[in-house]
């Protein structure tokens, strides 16, 4: 990796947190500038994001020494293919969300843009640490600005499951603390790839304390990955959140998703002795449960925003699953599932709420606004923002089919092509297609994901049937062509996918197999030199 992208890699903290930082400065009512503020903050964030994706696409990652200090004594930020792929999927979101909120959203309570912004920077940092510390802060940063922002609107519904989302979130920081700190007082560090590097050589009195540090702190991951039982706070607060904070929360049980798939390699993998596997059994049979738990939650949602929520566990699930196996073919199909469904659920997030204003108009956004102005509805006339335009119900029809087929996983989208190559990766022991040497394991596997499916189909024929046939008398929601475009952009994306489904399953299983095989991300980390001082001007 060449220096100036090396050096990049601090980019997508510090331009959020310098954004961020500015727009706490300005007053509420300059909400103009601070959205422009806000974009082209964020616009720059997705242009880093493919800049490091584009670098990080090699077998070596990337090493960024905060203070030139040497790991394990400094603070290390580190770029592989894994990290990079997600920091874009952040900046994707956070564009689209951001473009949408801009026509209406962004006003209705205060501090939007100042908590958007320290968000997407917690989130990337989390992605870009190379400790466990640091790791936590991220972890914190992001989720306090999540607070802000599930409140965004206010009203008692946001309120209520604000205060269910804050206490089940404290309560996964504090298992945080306490497993960072166990793992501590046994390794005496807690930079990633030293962890990995001391482990094998722990004494046998200290792994005991070893495994149960690393289950305290998985607990506090499984939390925000939103396995069974432990994800019930999802399903009260995104459905609550405004339609623009959903589709950016989409990103954030990604984040316990990506602790666990990075650590549990590097300290429980085939090199760690006598813990290696450790948790493997109970990641895989929690996947299976939470895939099981998200298809009958989606067979009994009639709310849209609920069917999505349902399906963000699904995704989280599958995810979960493919960790426990740890098979490279397994994890890069994965991989790409959580990258198509992840866009796709943001998508639908979106797209619920102009449905819905169609069906009972600007009644939400009226009633958000109004407890916010302490104005009367009438006075406030977010009804009449926007306009209908000719065919906007066959438009949003066209929308509502295309997030169906990618969460179904229907051809010619992503979603197919994600089922697809999990399925592949899941017969592959057995070869040539026989099914006879299949484990029971990934027969259950291979059975909920069909099933997902096919539950998925059932819901959304219903609720399509429901929205867009059975009434005759169905209004044209009054929308923004900046409020459509945002959804259409994730669902070409999703295409894009599926068209370049080669090339992006061949990054997704590369990134797979050196996550899996961690020794180049260990040895460059240790090895990461400083950055030599400058040579001395002219005499």
């Amino acid at each position: 990796m060449s220096d100036w992208a090396r050096h990049l890699i601090i980019a997508p903290i510090v331009l959020p947190l310098v954004a961020g930082a500015l727009l706490a400065v300005y007053d509420e009512r300059r909400q103009f500038l601070k959205g422009l503020i806000n974009l082209f903050s964020t616009l720059a964030n997705l242009a880093i994001a493919i800049v490091l994706l584009q670098a990080a696409d090699t077998d070596a990652p990337g090493v960024y020494l905060l203070g030139n200090w040497p790991a394990p004594f400094g603070i290390v930020l580190v770029l592989d293919r894994l990290s990079a792929m997600l920091v874009l999927l952040t900046a994707v979101l956070a564009t689209a969300s951001l473009i949408f909120s801009m026509a209406r959203w962004h006003t209705v309570g205060p501090h939007f843009h100042t908590l958007f912004q320290f968000l997407v920077m917690g989130v990337n940092g989390a992605f870009l640490t190379g400790d466990l510390f640091n790791l936590f802060v991220f972890f914190e940063v992001m989720l306090a600005s999540s607070y802000g922002l599930l409140l965004h609107g206010s009203g008692p519904r946001r309120v209520q499951a604000s205060v269910h989302y804050v206490v089940v979130n404290l309560t996964a920081a504090f298992f945080f603390l306490v497993g960072v700190a166990l793992i501590y007082g046994v390794t005496g560090t807690l930079n990633m790839a030293d962890l990995a590097a001391r482990i094998p050589a722990l004494a046998g009195e200290n792994r005991v304390l070893l495994e149960v540090g690393a289950a305290i702190l998985g607990m506090a991951f499984l939390v925000k990955a939103a396995m069974w039982p432990l994800g019930f706070w999802l399903l009260s607060a995104y459905p609550a959140a405004a339609p623009p904070v959903a589709a950016i929360f989409a990103i954030l049980s990604k984040v316990g998703l990506y602790a666990l798939l990075r650590l549990r390699p590097l300290l429980f993998g085939s090199e760690a002795g006598e813990v290696a596997g450790y948790g493997a059994t109970l990641l895989f049979a929690g996947g299976l449960a939470t895939i099981a738990f998200g298809i009958l939650g989606v067979l009994a949602s009639q709310a849209m925003t609920r069917i999505a929520s349902f399906s963000l566990m699904i995704s989280s699930g599958t995810v979960l699953a493919a960790i426990g196996l740890s098979d490279a073919q397994v994890t890069g199909g994965a991989l790409f599932y959580l990258v198509s469904s992840t866009l796709t659920i943001s998508a639908f997030f979106l797209l619920i709420e102009l449905i819905e204003r169609g069906q009972n108009p600007g009644a939400d956004l009226i009633a958000v606004t109004a407890e916010t102005l302490h104005a009367e509805p009438d006075e406030v006339g977010g009804s009449e923002a926007g306009m209908g335009f000719p065919g906007t119900l066959a438009i949003l029809g066209a929308g509502f089919v295309a997030c169906a087929l990618l969460l179904i996983g229907l051809p010619p989208l992503s979603g197919f092509v994600a089922k697809l190559a999990l399925l592949a990766a899941l017969f592959a022991p057995a070869g040539e297609g026989a099914a006879a040497g299949l484990s029971p394991a990934n027969w259950t596997f291979i059975v909920l994901l069909l099933l997902s499916g096919v539950a998925t189909l059932m819901t959304l024929s219903r609720v399509g049937i429901r929205a867009f046939w059975a009434p005759v008398d169905a209004v044209a929601p009054r929308v923004l062509a900046v409020e459509v475009a945002p959804v259409f952009a994730l669902l070409l994306l999703t295409l894009v996918l599926a068209i370049k489904g080669g090339p992006v399953m061949q990054y997704m299983e590369e990134t797979a197999r050196s996550v899996l095989a961690p020794a180049s991300y260990i040895e460059d980390v240790l090895s990461a030199p400083r950055v030599p001082p400058a040579k001395a001007g002219l005499q």
